[in-house]
């Protein structure tokens, strides 16, 4: 009989601790969303397959696409400041990836060729045209292997502080599909979810790891990013995914094969930059490249004046 009240006090106790995460789960989502910084009057949206993904076009001229680093923090809005320096010249589009920024988030494991498929059905159906691209961090990847599955879609590439060969060639180990199966639970994998994708957490991603001069990070950056994290059905699901592997992808023989021209730009505080660059000239000797002063890895938030004069020296 003791033993029969010990385990319906246990079973009680897990069930309030669960509500009342599940509660705090819902809390926090509510005041991550209740700024809506992201609210866009300007807001296009392309009805893919998969869900539907949130675009801007703005500007006149030869078209350019934006595609903001893969990760569930990030969207379009880290081309804000580049994007008024672009629009005299060109048709400058910018994307939120699928399960980043006002995009839809489903719930589903997120893979390299996903993206790929993405970014070739959006080039096609909304921009029409063969195009200059430009691409932060983890999305350098997925733009590598989708030129070289249609290079006929891409003009010009530039590539801002592109992930290592050896980071790309990374896959989902036993360690890692077990985290991604944690991360995946309703209740606990959220609250895990909402600790890492928190505003200190986000603060500290920016001051340590984006810019060069931690001071000079704007606080309104970082509501942005954090409000970005929280929106949709299932925001953690491309944070599982990329933090688990499945998003990598070999990008060595794409990189070999590809004719179109490439430009590497990184931030002179990034850690091995010139070490990384050196990778890819093994691979493809054609590549051109260069260091944007005082910026890590966000130069486009960082220093965009400076990037926007690289950007004019190499779309000429």
């Amino acid at each position: 009989m003791k033993a029969k009240n010990k385990l319906l006090t246990l079973l009680t106790l897990a069930a309030g601790a669960a509500t009342a995460t599940a509660v705090i789960n819902k809390c926090i989502k509510v005041s991550a969303t209740s700024k809506n910084l992201l609210a866009e009057s300007k807001s296009l949206c392309y009805k893919w397959r998969f869900g539907n993904i949130h675009y801007t076009k703005t500007g006149t001229g030869k078209p350019i696409l934006l595609v903001h680093d893969l990760t569930a923090f990030s969207s379009g809005y880290e081309w804000t400041q580049l994007v008024n320096y672009l629009k005299d010249q060109y048709t400058v589009y910018t994307i939120d990836l699928l399960g980043c920024g006002r995009s839809e988030k489903p719930d589903l494991t997120y893979t390299n060729f996903l993206y790929v498929q993405l970014l070739s059905d959006f080039i096609k159906s909304e921009i029409g045209h063969r195009t200059n691209i430009i691409a932060t961090g983890a999305s350098s990847a997925l733009v590598i292997m989708a030129c070289n599955q249609a290079p006929e879609l891409f003009d010009q590439i530039m590539l801002i502080n592109p992930d290592s060969l050896v980071t790309c060639s990374q896959i989902p180990n036993k360690h890692a599909k077990l985290y991604k199966f944690i991360l995946d639970l309703p209740i606990i994998g959220t609250l895990l979810y909402h600790i890492a994708s928190s505003k200190q957490a986000i603060t500290e991603e920016f001051t340590r790891d984006y810019y060069c001069n931690p001071y000079s990070v704007k606080s309104s950056y970082v509501d942005v990013y954090y409000e970005a994290a929280h929106l949709g059905e299932s925001p953690k699901s491309l944070y599982a995914s990329v933090k688990c592997n499945y998003t990598k992808c070999n990008i060595v023989n794409a990189l070999k094969k590809i004719d179109n021209s490439i430009y590497i730009v990184g931030g002179t505080a990034m850690d091995s930059i010139r070490q990384l660059i050196g990778e890819y000239h093994e691979y493809n000797p054609a590549i051109e490249s260069s260091l944007i002063s005082e910026s890590k890895y966000l130069p486009q938030l960082e220093n965009p004046m400076e990037l926007y004069k690289t950007i004019q020296m190499f779309f000429v």
